[in-house]
């Protein structure tokens, strides 16, 4: 696999660690920007719950990182609350407007609901989501959580380099949307590597918020100024979309792999996905395969794709459809998929299973606390910036989520007014013996089941500690079928990072799997470890992206 840099010895570890676990003994940050991460930790030396620093850390990241998240998007949480002893779950995604129907998009000859734009723009769950989880646990106003963020967003803030590279990427695509140049490109042009950015227009809106709460973003002036934005656009996001929507308290679901229990949240969002791969693998002895293998690369390719068939024709609004979760992610369903399995061939195509159903970029944060709180949150626009559509002067860009339902009369995520799309978004969260142990994610479109399921395997399959499972190369197949109503036909397409060995892609080549480049599509991954024997946290961070771990 990987080798060390020419004159490098590591004296612990993996040859391929970008470097060593971040231990504390009081409390954690870990995000994809330094500056967010910073944020958190005042926050909770300020006396702040772990869910205060998130949504600390979550607002900076919609100023900082716009190419990933914001409050025009969706947001997907879990938290261990450690006086109750409980893991619960939140979902704060938003619902189609009330004028998106199948026949608005039929009478205009529109077979697939477009990226960007004003029409994929469903109601956006982030800021409802904030004030849910601070009613239930926050200690410190929501004006002093989100005055970080104010201050930055008038100030300014250098841009980091992964960001500014994001950014540019993004210019190509939005910036002939109305309001978009004028927020993001004051000076023609993104802002580059290192150089001052401010968004006040963003911290306009956010004082507004921390002044007048939820209500001021969905029943008030903001929400308003965004009625009138969509309605000149010819969006169909309104004014009575916006004021009727709530988030939702839900159960995270689980199974065990290897005496380790793994939790998701239930659909609408992708999270079963990663524990229905685990189920298929824990039948094979991945240990021996050996990390990095043809072997183990081919195994988990082809539990990928029977769990993504699955994905394609169940996974949607649980309010809309009867989704069998529970016969999902159980070990006897597993066990009747894995038999599909060839050891000596890549399947073009497989069929969902018959799980008798009754009924028809992006960014992860996760934070603990001195009280041994934890909260696994993750915060997206979809595809980078999301629409494009940037209402007024309030400093933000609506997400384009609703490109995610089927138009396809029958399907379980077919589009419908009031329904929650179906959502690649996911938190994850560990337990073991009934105690906390990890809070993770790995952000990143349909990678985040398969890279939720490798950083598990790669700690308790191949024995890597929290920052190598993270470090290691990974694998990301595409062309799976999707639950928009494309099939995969044709076994998709395999992208291996590039430490991957010349020989392993060969053996995977004769398999019959067609391999892409390493496209640089492998997500990001933070993690915070609890250690109860010492008393302390381990933390993690994504060497690909700008993140930092950073505990006190």
């Amino acid at each position: 696999m990987a080798q060390a840099e020419p004159g490098y010895d590591r004296i612990t570890g993996k040859p391929f660690a970008s470097r060593s676990e971040v231990i504390a003994p009081h409390g954690m940050a870990a995000t994809s920007q330094p500056l967010a991460t910073q944020i958190a930790l005042d926050i909770l030396k300020a006396g702040g719950h772990a869910v205060d620093a998130a949504i600390a850390a979550n607002a900076a990241l919609g100023l900082m990182e716009p190419t990933g998240n914001g409050i025009g998007g969706d947001l997907f949480a879990i938290v261990w609350d450690a006086d109750r002893q409980e893991l619960v779950g939140l979902n704060a995604s938003g619902r189609a407007p009330a004028l998106m129907t199948l026949e608005y998009f039929r009478e205009r000859g529109i077979d697939r609901i477009p990226p960007y734009g004003p029409l994929p723009a469903s109601v956006p769950g982030a800021v409802d989501g904030w004030f849910e989880l601070h009613g239930r646990y926050g200690r410190l106003s929501v004006p002093d959580v989100l005055a970080p963020t104010i201050a930055y967003a008038r100030d300014g803030f250098p841009v980091s380099e992964v960001i500014a590279a994001a950014l540019e990427r993004e210019a190509n695509n939005l910036r002939d949307y109305p309001g978009f140049a004028d927020t993001y490109m004051p000076n023609g042009r993104m802002p580059a590597k290192g150089e001052m950015f401010r968004n006040p227009r963003l911290g306009d809106t956010l004082e507004a918020i921390a002044k007048g709460g939820r209500d001021e973003f969905y029943q008030g002036d903001i929400a308003r100024r965004i009625d009138a934005y969509m309605t000149e656009q010819g969006g169909l996001l309104r004014y009575a979309d916006m004021a009727s929507h709530e988030s939702e308290w839900v159960t995270p679901v689980s199974t065990n792999y290897r005496d380790w229990d793994v939790y998701e949240l239930p659909p609408n969002g992708q999270g079963i996905a990663a524990l229905q791969i685990l189920n298929i693998l824990e039948g094979y002895d991945i240990k021996s395969m050996g990390f990095g293998s043809p072997e183990y690369v081919h195994t988990l390719v082809e539990a990928k794709k029977l769990a993504f068939e699955d994905r394609a024709r169940y996974y949607a609004d649980m309010d809309f459809v009867d989704v069998p979760f529970d016969r999902l992610i159980s070990k006897e369903y597993a066990a009747e998929r894995r038999k599909l399995i060839s050891s000596d061939r890549a399947m073009r195509s497989y069929k969902a299973g018959d799980a008798k159903l009754r009924h028809g970029d992006t960014v992860y944060l996760t934070v603990a606390d001195s009280d041994g709180n934890m909260i696994s949150l993750i915060q997206s626009n979809y595809r980078g910036m999301g629409s494009g559509m940037t209402p007024g002067d309030l400093g933000f860009v609506l997400q384009d989520r609703a490109e995610l339902f089927s138009l396809e009369e029958g399907h379980a995520n077919v589009l419908e007014p009031g329904k929650r799309p179906f959502h690649t978004i996911i938190p994850a969260f560990v337990m073991q013996d009934g105690k906390p142990l990890i809070s993770f994610g790995v952000m990143g479109g349909d990678m985040q089941p398969q890279g939720h399921a490798q950083i598990i395997i790669n700690i308790l399959d191949f024995g890597m500690n929290l920052q190598e499972a993270g470090d290691a190369a990974r694998v990301n197949h595409k062309g799976s079928s999707e639950p928009t109503g494309e099939v995969m036909t044709d076994g998709g397409i395999v992208h291996l990072e590039r430490q991957f060995s010349q020989a392993t892609r060969e053996v995977l080549e004769a398999l019959g799997h067609a391999l892409g480049p390493s496209d640089g599509s492998f997500g990001g991954y933070q993690a915070i470890m609890r250690d109860d024997k010492h008393g302390v946290y381990y933390g993690a961070s994504e060497a690909r992206k700008d993140g930092q771990v950073a505990g006190y």
